[in-house]
């Protein structure tokens, strides 16, 4: 039986101290309120004084309320139950559906062993061209999403839930405003992907340290799916407010802080994430991607640039569109050479020709006269923006590499090009 104690030494904001035996890192423990009852977890031993961060904060705590410690770190169900249900930062049920209980697992564990992966070399459609044709996710891929205030990304991650080869999905919000939250629930609803889509939901609302659990909750459940043999696609947004909620934090436990503030762990709690990326060998996959916002447009905030160094690449989300300058897929040259012949000549021709296009455009804000061979970049700059860089554009990357030929076709002459022949005499469009 759990030792109960019943006197709290010290209450600063959300986290208390007490006097306890046999206690470990991490261990939770229920604290019994005039408000009720609340989870906290160890954050700092001291001999034997403890300090426990409060998921539902100070407020209403009074020095002699009653501590139980659990004996355990924070566990999440597992089953395929899951699949469809919606879940806080504690696990529990914001779906109003019935809590579960079974096949607990532990979250935050260590990542896998480099000998039980296998190198990624599957390709994960996603049906978006500025990722299939010119910036391939491959399973078991780690990616951020860099973006900035206001940009789309949440919707592009909800397009991605919902048109990704995935078996299972797997949603972290973090610091999400209640409208993000209804938008993906509405749209996985409306799309049919709910059904194979676990949620966990933090929300600007909720206590901030639930914040920090909801990266270990999802990857947690999406390892043990991946070991029943499914490729499951873990999408996380945002990963700076989970930075920020392990500086205020830190802050509050008077860590001295590194970079603006955030603790100097940051870069191995970052990499502690992102690591768990992996394709098993003869068993399933997780594939991460995460959205990364940058106050201020900075890629140099302590957030970016240190995930910058975890993962392969980075997608840039920028004015609505994903950049094809500055977003990389490192991984994406072991699977596209196997999806067809033209893929990586296409490819690179349309970007050589699109940063000719940019060219171009300052050229002609400049006052300069307009060759024709600037007009016909910037008719080409022109489609390739509206039918390739639209995120509202759903095909194929079969479709995506047969529409690019037809951009060029429309555009340039053969020569112009700079394709292999072969490739143009198999490929280019009959007008």
């Amino acid at each position: 039986m759990n030792k109960i104690y019943s006197k709290i030494e010290s209450i600063t904001g959300s986290v208390i101290t007490v006097k306890a035996e046999g206690v470990k890192y991490n261990e939770l423990a229920e604290i019994t309120t005039r408000f009720g009852k609340s989870l906290a977890e160890v954050n700092k031993i001291d001999g034997d004084t403890v300090s426990l961060q409060v998921f539902a904060g100070g407020r209403g705590v009074s020095t002699g309320d009653q501590i139980r410690f659990l004996g355990h770190d924070m566990r999440v169900s597992f089953g395929d139950d899951l699949l469809g249900r919606i879940f806080n930062g504690s696990g529990d049920p914001r779906d109003k559906g019935p809590a579960l209980t079974e096949n607990m697992t532990e979250i935050g564990g260590p990542s896998v062993n480099p000998s039980k992966r296998i190198l990624a070399e599957r390709m994960m459609r996603t049906n978006i061209p500025m990722i299939d044709m010119f910036n391939t996710l491959v399973v078991s891929q780690k990616l951020p999403i860099f973006s900035i205030s206001g940009e789309p990304y949440n919707q592009l991650l909800a397009r991605i839930a919902m048109q990704a080869e995935a078996d299972v999905i797997v949603l972290g919000g973090m610091g999400l405003k209640y409208d993000d939250f209804l938008y993906f629930k509405k749209t996985l609803e409306e799309g049919g992907a709910l059904s194979k889509t676990v949620m966990f939901i933090h929300t600007a609302a909720d206590p901030t340290v639930e914040c920090i659990k909801i990266p270990d909750m999802s990857l947690a459940v999406a390892e043990q799916f991946a070991l029943q043999n499914k490729d499951v696609l873990v999408l996380l947004t945002d990963m700076t407010s989970y930075a920020d909620s392990m500086k205020e934090i830190a802050i509050t436990q008077e860590q001295v802080p590194s970079n603006r503030g955030y603790p100097g762990d940051l870069y191995s709690q970052l990499a502690a994430r992102y690591e768990k990326a992996v394709d098993f060998k003869g068993s399933g996959s997780i594939t991460i991607l995460a959205v990364t916002t940058m106050p201020g447009d900075d890629v140099t905030h302590p957030v970016p640039d240190n995930t910058g160094y975890i993962t392969e690449g980075q997608y840039y989300l920028k004015g609505g569109r994903i950049e094809p300058f500055g977003s990389l897929s490192r991984l994406k040259q072991n699977v596209n050479g196997k999806t067809r012949k033209d893929h990586r000549a296409l490819m690179d021709a349309m970007i050589r020709l699109y940063s000719s296009y940019k060219d171009t455009l300052e050229k002609k804000s400049m006052g300069f006269m307009m060759s024709k061979w600037d007009e016909k970049l910037l008719k080409y700059g022109e489609l390739f923006e509206k039918e390739m860089m639209d995120l509202s554009v759903n095909i194929s990357l079969e479709n995506a590499l047969d529409l690019g030929w037809k951009i060029l076709a429309a555009c340039f002459d053969k020569d112009e090009t700079g394709i292999k022949s072969e490739l143009i005499a198999e490929f280019w469009p009959n007008k």
